[in-house]
């Protein structure tokens, strides 16, 4: 809803002149809550004079504080990109202008210019592994930054956002059927009243924080070559907080929703393995319900969308929308976890199988991969690639680490999530202590253990940059000496490429 007694007209026409920004070419974007302009080197946001349930920028006083507030809450994201909040003045001969000395008559963020066509929506296809470990790292470094708060107001609002989507389905009966969105209404129901004492849980614990809120591709950028979070929520306290899995799931919804299975679980395991919070596995029992929340207020929001539209976009709004609603349905209802192992000699190819199979293994983003090369050294404080003394290797310590292998999957089986561990797995015991954590969590368990000639494991080890593991040459000779003992696993041949290897991991994944 527009404040009719404060117009914008006049400033909107002068911004859109290229007069205002020294001659230079301008490209207007209007959006139902702001309008920018963008220039060669700076972009301007003006917060349109509207009111919405969720917002109110209907006062110059207001948009004044509300683009105060965007430079705070993302300078700290992006300090390259938001440089600050700027005057559009009146002089006394009435001239507007830019930053200039006479009376405010309007506000804008001030932005350096980026290429819009650098954000990630415009480069999905683009995303490879690295480019999705480094996603993952970014959201992990923004929410060991992010602030804790108070996130009971938004555990209470999470229940009446499922009653608001229906509604607004409702009024769309050509793309949301009526007994879907039922389904959906219940099954999301049931799914909070179950997690609630999780997510308060969670939030004594220190896990809800001032998060992003709007973390879709759409609001990340490539600048020299690394992704930049931008245009986090500033207008809604209860909409920038919460859960910060719930924040990840909108990252992680938004790749699922593309089809990027496995760029999405890379950033999964990626955040995982950042954050190390052990909490956040039992936390994961949330996540469908994360995901889905997060495809319904993309169905909802697409859907409003339609009220705007010309004729020629309609169809496609409405395919997008109904995307969406079946994403969330999807996600809602997730199928049984299970867990997977891959063990083998050093330089077998474990942990670019273990990677390769995670995102296969349901439900949605992939399975947690719990890896006994990282969880060593985070048993040593160590960095990832920091070789660790052979002390670090002793029989004491091994078995302490696939202690901690099997009560990281069991938390992660039994908060409803699949797990594939990737470890050597040389001994009877090894691999009795997984088998045991699977059974505690009445899950299905498969073992897959790899097996290559020793001049190819040589090879191979030799070729490593960069990595966690340990092994060199000198262990992958002394493994030729173990004793494996009896063997119930899977034999997978992994002496062929990659691809081959995964070939005959997935067919084995699949026997009964």
């Amino acid at each position: 809803m527009a404040d009719g007694t404060d117009s914008q007209e006049e400033v909107l026409a002068f911004l859109a002149d290229p007069a205002a920004h020294s001659g230079q070419e301008i490209r207007r974007i209007d959006t139902h809550a702001s309008t920018v302009f963008l220039a060669k080197d700076r972009a301007l946001k003006v917060k349109r004079a509207v009111r919405f349930p969720f917002l109110d920028y209907s006062t110059l006083e207001k948009r004044k504080a509300a683009c105060e507030a965007e430079i705070k809450v993302n300078a700290p994201y992006a300090p390259q990109i938001y440089r600050g909040v700027v005057p559009i003045t009146r002089d006394a001969g009435g001239k507007l202008t830019v930053g200039g000395s006479g009376a405010a008559v309007e506000w804008a963020v001030e932005m350096a210019r980026f290429d819009e066509n650098c954000t990630l929506d415009h480069l999905a296809g683009e995303i490879d592994s690295a480019l999705a470990d480094a996603l993952g790292r970014v959201v992990a470094g923004a929410h060991r930054r992010a602030r804790p708060l108070d996130g009971n107001l938004w555990i209470d609002a999470l229940g009446g956002y499922i009653d608001e989507h229906a509604d607004a389905f409702q009024k769309h009966p050509r793309i949301f059927p009526r007994d879907d969105v039922l389904a959906l209404a219940r099954k999301t129901r049931a799914a909070y009243a179950q997690i609630t004492p999780l997510l308060r849980a969670r939030n004594r614990g220190g896990f809800a924080r001032r998060i992003h809120g709007d973390l879709h591709l759409g609001n990340i950028v490539l600048l020299e070559g690394k992704p930049v979070l931008f245009d986090a929520i500033e207008f809604s306290d209860i909409i920038a907080s919460g859960d910060v899995l719930y924040d990840l799931a909108f990252l992680l919804m938004d790749l699922l929703e593309r089809g990027l299975e496995q760029p999405a679980n890379i950033v999964f395991n990626r955040y995982l393995a950042e954050t190390r919070h052990p909490e956040d596995l039992d936390g994961l029992a949330a996540l469908p319900f994360f995901l889905s929340m997060r495809a319904a207020i993309r169905a909802k929001v697409t859907a409003a969308r339609l009220e705007r539209a010309v004729a020629v976009e309609r169809r496609d709004i409405a395919r997008t929308a109904a995307k969406y609603f079946t994403f969330a349905l999807r996600a809602i209802a997730p199928p049984s976890p299970r867990l997977v192992t891959v063990g083998g000699l050093s330089g077998t190819g474990k942990s670019q199988l273990a990677q390769s199979l995670a995102a296969d293994i349901a439900p949605m983003p992939g399975a947690v991969v719990v890896r006994s090369d990282l969880e060593r050294k985070t048993l040593f404080a160590a960095g990832e690639t920091e070789k660790l003394p052979a002390s670090a290797y002793s029989a004491e310590v091994t078995a302490r680490i696939y202690a901690t292998l099997a009560d990281k999957a069991r938390r992660t089986l039994i908060a409803g999530h699949s797990a594939i561990i990737d470890a050597v797995f040389a001994q009877e015991a090894e691999r009795a202590v997984v088998a045991a954590a699977a059974k505690s969590a009445n899950v299905p368990f498969r073992g897959l253990f790899l097996t290559a000639d020793l001049e190819t494991r040589i090879a191979r080890v030799g070729a490593r940059r960069g990595d966690a593991s340990d092994a060199d040459a000198a262990v992958a000779k002394s493994q030729e000496t173990y004793d494996v003992g009896p063997l119930d696993w899977a034999p997978i041949d992994a002496s062929g490429t990659p691809e081959n290897t995964r070939k005959l991991a997935r067919s084995a994944l699949r026997r009964p």
